[in-house]
C-alpha cells in the first residue's frame, strides 16, 4: 500500500512510519495539512491517514478538499482524540472513509488500512475512458478511436496509471514504485516500456497522446487541451 500520513506529532509519526514501513507499506508524510493537500493532489494513495489537530489547517477542511480535487480519490482514515458523535459526523460529512480514536493499536490500524485499500479498489470503475482512448481494467484491453491497442501487461498498467491522473502528469518515480514497488530490473527499464506504450498508442495516429514532462514524468494531453 502507498500511504499518506498527515500529522503534526513527530513521535507518532515516526512510531506510525516505522511500524507500517515494517509491513511493507510506502509511507509520504506532510507535518502540516497543506503540504498533505499538496502531495494528495500530486501522487496517488491507497489511504491518507489524517489527524484533525493541524497547526495550520484544521484536518476535516484537509479532508473536503482532498475529496474534492483528487484524480484518483484516496480513503481516508482520520486519527484524533476528538472522539465525540459531532466530531465523527462531521467528519464522515466531508468524505472521511473511517475514524479511529487516539490512543490506538497498531495492528488495528494496519487491518483498517488494507480494508480501506481493498474496498477503494472494488469501487473504482472497470471501465475508464479519455477522449478517444477506452481502457477495460478487467479484461485490461486497451482502444483508441475504435482501434484495439496491441499492449503488454506493464504497457496497460502505465496508460491505466495516466488515465487516472489526468490530466496531471504521474512521476517517474511513481511509475517504476507501482510497477516494481523498489526493486525496479534495471535503470532503463521504465523508459523501455514508455518507448513500447508510444509506438501503440501514437504511432497508428495523427496525434499523439503520450507526452514527456521534463524533469517529472509524463502525462496524457488531448487534442483540445491547448485550445
Amino acid at each position: 500500500m502507498k500511504i499518506l500520513l498527515i500529522e503534526d506529532n513527530k513521535a507518532i509519526a515516526t512510531q506510525l512510519m516505522e511500524f507500517l514501513a515494517a509491513h511493507d507499506c510506502d509511507v509520504d508524510y506532510a507535518e502540516r495539512g497543506k503540504h498533505g493537500i499538496e502531495l494528495a493532489l500530486n501522487e496517488i494513495f491507497d489511504v491518507i491517514l489524517l489527524d484533525l489537530n493541524l497547526p495550520d489547517i484544521d484536518g476535516l477542511q484537509v479532508c473536503e478538499q482532498i475529496k474534492q480535487q483528487a484524480v484518483v480519490i484516496p480513503a481516508i482514515l482520520m486519527l484524533t482524540a476528538r472522539d465525540s458523535y459531532a466530531d465523527k459526523a462531521a467528519g464522515f460529512g466531508l468524505g472521511a472513509d473511517d475514524y479511529l480514536s487516539k490512543p490506538f493499536d497498531l495492528r488495528e490500524l494496519l487491518l483498517r488500512c488494507q480494508a480501506l485499500a481493498r474496498r477503494n479498489q472494488l469501487h473504482r470503475s472497470q471501465q475508464l475512458n479519455l477522449g478517444s482512448l477506452q481502457l477495460d481494467l478487467g479484461q485490461q484491453q486497451a482502444s483508441r478511436e475504435g482501434q484495439s491497442l496491441k499492449l503488454t501487461s506493464i504497457g496497460f498498467q502505465i496508460l491505466s496509471l495516466l488515465v487516472e491522473s489526468y490530466p496531471q502528469p504521474v512521476s517517474r518515480s511513481l511509475l517504476s514504485h507501482k510497477l516494481w514497488s523498489d526493486s525496479p530490473p534495471d535503470s532503463d527499464a521504465l523508459k523501455s516500456h514508455i518507448y513500447s506504450l508510444r509506438k501503440a498508442l501514437d504511432k497508428p495516429f495523427d496525434k499523439p497522446m503520450l507526452k514527456t514532462v521534463m524533469n517529472l514524468g509524463y502525462k496524457l494531453e488531448l487534442a483540445n487541451d491547448g485550445d
